[in-house]
């Protein structure tokens, strides 16, 4: 996430430029998150970086969540999901991490989720600091029921290519 705020729609006079006022810095964060297919339930973990450490810690988070139940993660090749201190830990965790297709988003569930909580949370706004725009997208996103987030992710569309 970016406190810039991503641009989605706006209006200004005809031969008018529009103003949209920022603050001038651009702060960075990264949420690792996680939907489970069967049930909506949701995982986030918001970190300062996207680093393999960063994204061991939330294997680990996503293990004491799911403690003696089998868990798989499908997963883009990041530079933080291919390290091998990454894999590893998923190993240990007994993770199975399964890999989509090199640039295909598309095929990654929890992309439409994140497009509809950036549209809802932190397009056309600047707020204050990253850390509250990180709140507010992360409470969006909880604050959705499950079923609307299975929904929202295209998890129950008739099309969707994982077979569940």
């Amino acid at each position: 996430m970016l406190l810039f705020p991503p641009l989605r729609s706006g209006w200004a006079l005809r031969g008018k430029p529009s103003i949209v006022p920022i603050c001038g810095h651009n702060a960075k964060r990264v949420i690792f998150g996680a939907i489970n297919p069967r049930t909506g339930h949701r995982l986030f973990l918001p970190r300062f970086r996207g680093k393999s450490a960063d994204f061991q810690a939330f294997l680990h988070m996503i293990h004491q969540h799911y403690r003696g139940w089998p868990v798989a993660l499908l997963l883009d090749e990041g530079p933080s999901h291919i390290a091998k201190c990454s894999q590893r830990t998923a190993a240990q965790l007994e993770i199975n991490l399964l890999w989509l297709p090199k640039r295909s988003p598309e095929l990654n569930p929890l992309e439409s989720l994140w497009g509809d909580g950036k549209d809802h949370v932190c397009a056309n706004r600047q707020y204050a600091t990253i850390d509250e725009e990180v709140q507010r997208f992360m409470c969006y996103l909880d604050s959705l029921d499950p079923n609307t987030a299975l929904e929202t992710a295209g998890i129950l569309s008739g099309d969707f290519w994982l077979d569940l």
